[in-house]
């Protein structure tokens, strides 16, 4: 059963950010603490006793594929109705279109308890959640009086449609058109990998679609935005005939089975209805605004399921006995088996779990904060300063998080539940292989993208490139994940040369084993040319510098090593001519032939 962190929420958000963080931004005026713990009481019970008890029949059963349409899970659209009765789809949304206008730092804390009760759930409005976002920067006075009010409401929900079959993170080989018809567009073309693309929750879905106007530049430059609605929407607000755009297929993926990953087919007939969003040419940067806030939310699904793996895996540590530990523990007698809670390694495991969590809810909630003052902070300069932090930190949460959950989603089916004998079927049934599954999948969205911006918001500017490259190269273990294979590559290489016997530190430990630098015996030819190198090597200069002695004592340790060298080359000279005299002394003489008398 999943319990929902309020303590840790609270204190992060007392703690860490603070009422008078925001009391600079007009629009957050009403936010208080006592207002964001009772809106975090009020998500607990709602995720603990609505959305995680559907979370296994989710996954187990997940979505279909029929050709009037996808259909989402048994029980889901009951969910999704009580999610909208208590307006929770318009908790961050702006007052003028009906919204509660909450702090996005408030909508971190309460995305984290739907992202860990329930994560298939959880990704149907975090899109909307993005498509509304996009409209209210972008979008025209007409469109956004004619779309928000119900996505906002959660009547309707919204998508983001960027992934080609030929285009993805490249998204400049876009291929899908948009052709101009009045004051309309017809667009023609495929998505693929398109979370909730189509379902049965709601009557209406709000495309976010990238397409190439035709005429449009090539590369990212001709890239436009525009919305295209599942059903079409009259002016007045209400339904009228269905659009030319259809989920054809649903993906099979290793998790999250709960969501639809649709591929979405427009213009199959006479051509999709679409409306372009802001000027042409320039859907990319507006889409950037959805993409930012998805990668902002998709990275704290990764310390939400790990969070919610640390429970399952604390809970059977608890429980499981097995095995003394050391000492004996509080309330078990001496000698008898205990939980394995108290073994030092489980504790170990379950500790790095719980430290990582905590470290990066608190990045995510401070990433928020800063773009709430980003946006809607009184000073210019302080909105300015916030905004750079915030788009540092999104693809550092969402990189750093959806890896880390992965990790930490695998350490908590090692330490607290493992897949062993009997108690398999009680593991399965746990969830803690769903959940690492899930994790896996969730940490593929917009991966190579975030990586990239992740690596252009840190590398900084350009006149520091050459000595981050001198830094580097002087440095080489601290280049992150690659720098600690480097070091990881490299002690194991010293460790085989010491068990060789080979190397500086190899000489001194068989001269304590008293065997002498000829204590291995190699082959004489091959120990002689080995001797020649390396006192080839270590003259002149370079090799002083190499063995990285001052002054004097380079020159010295130098001809001392050369002699020695030298002595061993001679050595294996002398003894490679004894074999081969001794091998030819004991050569017999060749056959005479018999001749028969």
């Amino acid at each position: 059963m999943y319990r929902a962190p309020l303590k840790d929420l609270n204190f992060d958000l007392r703690e860490l950010v603070g009422e008078a963080a925001l009391q600079g931004c007009p629009s957050y005026a009403d936010y208080s603490l006592d207002t964001a713990e009772a809106v975090l009481a009020e998500a607990a019970k709602l995720a603990e006793t609505v959305l995680d008890p559907l979370y296994k029949p989710f996954d187990r059963e997940g979505a279909r594929w029929t050709p009037e349409g996808v259909r989402a899970p048994p029980g889901f659209k009951a969910a999704y109705e009580q999610y909208v009765a208590g307006g929770w789809p318009a908790l961050r949304a702006a007052p003028e279109h009906g919204g509660q206008g909450m702090p996005c730092v408030l909508g971190v804390a309460v995305e984290e308890l739907w992202a860990a009760s329930n994560l298939a759930f959880k990704l149907c409005p975090m899109l909307t959640q993005g498509a509304v976002e996009a409209l209210e920067h972008f979008g025209t006075p007409a469109q956004k009086a004619l779309y928000l009010p119900k996505m906002v409401s959660g009547e309707w929900t919204g998508t983001m449609n960027l992934t080609e079959p030929q285009a993805g993170s490249d998204l400049a080989a876009i291929r899908t058109r948009a052709v101009p018809q009045g004051d309309h567009y017809r667009l023609y073309g495929q998505k693929i990998f398109i979370t909730w693309g189509e379902h049965d929750l709601t009557p209406n879905t709000i495309h976010m679609v990238l397409a190439r106007i035709d005429g449009a530049p090539p590369g990212v430059r001709g890239i436009s935005m525009f919305i295209v609605p599942k059903v079409l929407v009259a002016d007045d607000g209400t339904l009228a005939a269905r659009n030319d755009v259809h989920s054809i297929s649903i993906e099979h993926k290793l998790g999250i089975h709960g969501s639809p990953t649709c591929v979405m087919a427009y213009g199959q007939k006479e051509g999709a209805v679409g409306y372009l969003v802001g000027e042409p040419n320039r859907g990319l940067e507006y889409m950037f605004v959805m993409m930012n806030a998805a990668r902002l939310s998709v990275g704290l699904e990764g310390y939400a399921v790990a969070d919610r793996a640390f429970q399952q895996a604390s809970e059977w540590a608890r429980t499981r006995v097995q095995g003394k530990p050391p000492g004996a523990p509080v309330g078990v007698a001496a000698g008898a088996p205990a939980p394995i809670i108290h073994h030092p390694d489980v504790k170990r495991m379950l500790l790095i779990m719980k430290s990582q969590v905590e470290a990066l809810r608190a990045t995510a909630i401070y990433a928020g904060l800063q773009l709430d003052l980003g946006g809607r902070h009184a000073d210019e300069a302080t909105r300015a300063a916030a905004q750079a932090r915030g788009d540092l930190l999104i693809p550092v949460v969402k990189a750093c998080s959806t890896e880390a959950g992965i990790e930490l989603a695998s350490l908590g089916l090692q330490g607290g539940a493992r897949f062993r004998g009997a108690q398999r079927p009680r593991v399965l049934g746990a969830g803690a292989g769903t959940r690492a599954r899930g994790r896996r999948t969730a940490a593929a969205h917009d991966g190579l993208r975030a990586r990239r911006l992740a690596a252009r918001e840190v590398g900084g500017h350009r006149r520091t490139a050459a000595r981050r490259r001198r830094h580097r190269r002087r440095f080489p273990a601290r280049q992150g994940r690659l720098g600690a294979l480097l070091c990881d590559a490299r002690a194991a290489a010293g460790a085989c040369a010491r068990a060789r016997g080979r190397g500086r530190r190899g000489e001194r430990a068989r001269r304590r084993r008293g065997g002498g630098l000829m204590a291995r015996r190699p082959r004489p030819a091959a120990a002689a040319a080995v001797a020649r190198r390396s006192a080839a090597r270590d003259r002149g200069p370079r090799g002083a510098l190499r063995r990285g002695l001052p002054g004097r004592a380079r020159s010295l340790c130098g001809r001392r090593r050369h002699a020695r060298l030298a002595r061993v080359a001679r050595a294996a000279d002398g003894l490679a001519r004894r074999r081969r005299a001794t091998c030819a002394a004991r050569r017999r003489p060749p056959a005479q032939p018999r001749v028969r008398p």
